[in-house]
């Protein structure tokens, strides 16, 4: 038996009983949501951009594990791992298209710091390519600044390595679920305004 369709073909056209029934359908489907973030990293494994040494799925891999192995949070872990996932979809604002789809499920702090990173991860090579370095410095009075620094340096720039041993994605999968089985904009996770930072790192 095949399911329910709407009755209409224009959206002005639709019924009380055509929007319960849809509604209903999109709350199933947003539980899906983990399972197709999951989906879209392990088709990465098998994707590069060209003259990189590893996939972005490694390249994802290996920031969720440095953050993880620094005694990260959900939140932070979750961000490191899905921070490039628009690379190949949106690769001219790729930062963004992670934040929006991260939003919803952590803390404000983090979804920034994604959102941000392009800006900073400039500091590193654009002027090899005559751009501006200090990009990142017009976000200088941002409470988040130093957090989104720290997670290029330390989550990031430092992740294309083939001889890092990463853990596997299914270790972080039960993560991935607990992040977006959250309530969406729930203020207890979102927590505006909140500067929480990186974890701090033990000296030497």
């Amino acid at each position: 038996m095949s399911a329910a369709t709407v009755s209409f073909t224009e959206m002005k056209h639709g019924t009380r009983d055509d929007y319960v029934m849809l509604h209903e359908a999109e709350k199933r489907h947003f539980t899906g949501t983990a399972e197709r973030v999951l989906r879209e990293l392990e088709r990465q494994a098998d994707e590069t951009i060209e003259g990189y040494r590893i996939t972005r799925l490694e390249h994802a891999l290996q920031a969720a594990t440095r953050a993880r192995r620094e005694g990260a949070d959900a939140d932070w872990i979750v961000c490191a791992l899905l921070h490039d996932i628009g690379d190949g979809l949106a690769p001219q604002n790729h930062d963004r298209f992670a934040a929006e789809m991260l939003r919803p499920f952590v803390r404000e702090e983090c979804a920034w710091v994604v959102a941000h990173h392009g800006a900073f991860q400039m500091t590193y090579y654009a002027h090899h390519l005559g751009w501006n370095r200090d990009e990142r410095e017009k976000y200088r009075d941002s409470p988040h600044f130093q957090a989104c620094v720290d997670f290029c340096e330390r989550w990031d720039q430092c992740c294309f390595d083939p001889d890092y041993a990463s853990d596997a994605l299914d270790s972080f999968a039960p993560l991935v679920r607990e992040v977006f089985a959250r309530k969406a904009y729930d203020a207890a996770v979102v927590r505006p305004g909140e500067a929480v930072g990186l974890p701090v790192l033990a000296p030497g």
